[in-house]
């Protein structure tokens, strides 16, 4: 609603009023949403081609890739023809920007500056930064100061993604919808790593011996999946249910016999990936728990228990995490376009779904 309220407010104060009581729907058709990427790789690349195709006004994107630079955005995101965007890797070179879809890393603190230099360009942001998806947790000094910024220039900064962002957080709040009363929540998500990009595979230890697997994990030089803490505690904060303690904990899984599966080989004795989980503790006691299991061989599925009144049980055949990652930075646009200034979570924002075109 700013992005109107903005353009409209020399016009008259009735003209203002209406733009305040007007459906986000509404004000979407009626102004031009001038959208830009922050990073050009796998993650970014499905974003710009999911932005593009849902109509949206790219005038832009920033990559630090040299083979990149200079040339147009629908050349490297393998489109069929140009779209006028040029990629660049200097933030200053974008001008007009009402959102930027943002996708370079996983911890705050290595993109922090990123983060800043877009905030001063007075555009919101959509990260698909696991970190950013709670960044009270981890960089609580650091989601201060992005908050303040936020404020002081009248833009909305926000992390998602499909995990964490969805599956084991803001569906579970979803779920307990018809619910008395929560007394435990367990949310498992299962995926078959054979089927995952390899970029995926590497930060899993897929074919490491399980020594090295748990030495590059404890020394940060793969990360696993990030993001057990942010889904305990966005969950938290979604049903006030004051979660006072995290635990995290990452295993590797190793195979028992040689196994097979598409291109993957994994010798007997190998990482097939890992198994996660976060648990949240509400005067030691167990509250919430989210689970993750990431290996070669593993059944796709998500399955959300509710112990309560009613008890509920959800259970899927597996979401494609990419894709939906995509599908969620882009979903959230209208929800954030309408959303007040400052660093905010899923639980701050109406429940974002999918819409057919923005203008």
């Amino acid at each position: 609603m700013r992005l109107l309220e903005a353009r409209f407010k020399t016009i008259s104060p009735i003209v203002c009023l209406f733009t305040s009581i007007t459906s986000s729907l509404v004000v979407l058709k009626m102004t031009k949403i001038n959208v830009a990427l922050y990073g050009v790789g796998e993650i970014g690349s499905l974003i710009a081609k999911a932005a593009y195709m849902r109509g949206l006004n790219i005038v832009g994107a920033i990559d630090i890739d040299p083979k990149k630079i200079g040339k147009d955005l629908g050349e490297i995101i393998g489109l069929k023809e140009k779209i006028g965007a040029t990629i660049t890797n200097n933030v200053d070179n974008l001008k007009n920007v009402d959102i930027m879809l943002h996708a370079t890393g996983t911890y705050l603190d290595k993109i922090y500056n990123q983060l800043e230099t877009c905030i001063k360009l007075n555009c919101d942001i959509i990260s698909t930064c696991e970190t950013l998806a709670y960044p009270y947790y981890r960089y609580p000094e650091l989601a201060k100061r992005i908050d303040q910024l936020a404020k002081e220039h009248n833009v909305t900064v926000i992390g998602t993604g499909v995990n964490p962002g969805f599956i084991l957080d803001t569906l579970v709040a979803v779920l307990t919808s018809p619910s008395w009363n929560v007394e435990h929540i367990r949310a498992v998500r299962s995926l078959n790593a054979a089927y995952r990009r390899s970029n995926f595979q590497k930060k899993i230890g897929v074919g490491m011996t399980p020594e090295e697997a748990k030495k590059k994990l404890s020394l940060g030089e793969i990360t696993g999946h990030v993001g057990y803490a942010e889904s305990v505690l966005l969950i938290s904060k979604f049903l006030n249910l004051e979660v006072n303690r995290v635990e995290e904990k990452q295993i590797p899984i190793v195979a028992r016999k040689n196994i097979k599966i598409g291109n993957v080989n994994i010798e007997k004795g190998y990482v097939l990936g890992l198994r996660g989980y976060g648990i949240g503790y509400q005067n030691d006691k167990e509250i919430i728990r989210v689970e993750l299991k990431a290996y070669v061989g593993a059944k796709d599925y998500e399955e959300i228990t509710i112990k309560g009144t009613p008890e509920i049980k959800w259970r899927s055949n597996g979401t494609q995490g990419d894709i939906a990652t995509v599908g969620m930075i882009v979903n959230m646009i209208p929800r954030v376009l309408d959303a007040k200034p400052g660093l905010l979570t899923m639980a701050d924002l109406e429940i974002p779904r999918y819409f057919s075109k923005l203008q």
